[in-house]
């Protein structure tokens, strides 16, 4: 009969895709070991093998919770422009803010998403990669509602990469704590949107 798990176990999952996040990110996930991650952890590789089987089970374990996350917050946006009856334009807003609220936290992980999917066997690339889509149409739907005479068949696959192109670069500049908050670049990307698109 095999062992139940901890009530622990997941949140000492959590921990370990935090550092082993931090090592893809500062060292590149080719270069870093499971002897790195569990070093950055102060365990033992060992301990870290009782949690996961490779560092390709920790890759596939971090992308597949932040896509999830992804998803779960263009959701919420969806839920919250309902029930505060917020028109098109308001609900995007209300997305470009939960993004980037996200993103201040999360950056060693978007890194990953942005540089290591292709590390992934094909199953699992092709499931981050579904969601990645996901995301991305999701976010064309938000557009286009906001600004319907804006966008068509033609440019809406543009506008959409023009938006992700202002926020998911980020983590390359934007620091917390820093001149500027990450929700005060939600209301300057926010201005952007409006001055150039709503005319």
């Amino acid at each position: 009969m095999a062992r139940p798990k901890s009530q622990h176990h997941d949140l000492k999952r959590d921990e370990i895709l935090d550092i082993a996040a931090q090592c893809f990110a500062s060292q590149s996930y080719p270069a870093a070991s499971m002897n790195d991650i569990a070093a950055a952890g102060g365990t033992s590789k060992a301990r870290l093998y009782h949690y996961y089987g490779s560092k390709d089970a920790i890759l596939f374990d971090l992308l597949d919770r932040y896509t999830q996350r992804l998803l779960a917050i263009i959701g919420q946006a969806e839920a919250t422009a309902q029930r505060r009856n917020l028109d098109d334009r308001a609900a995007l807003h209300e997305l470009i803010r939960s993004f980037l609220e996200e993103y201040e936290t999360s950056a060693t992980r978007h890194v990953a998403l942005l540089n290591d999917t292709k590390f992934l066997g094909d199953e699992q690339r092709e499931l981050i990669l579904n969601r990645q889509r996901d995301v991305v149409s999701a976010v064309t739907r938000f557009l286009r509602r906001a600004y319907p005479h804006r966008l068509n068949p033609v440019n809406q696959t543009a506008v959409t990469m023009m938006l992700f192109g202002m926020i998911n670069w980020t983590f390359t500049w934007l620091r917390p704590g820093g001149a500027m908050s990450y929700a005060a670049f939600a209301e300057e990307v926010i201005a952007m949107l409006e001055g150039g698109l709503a005319g």
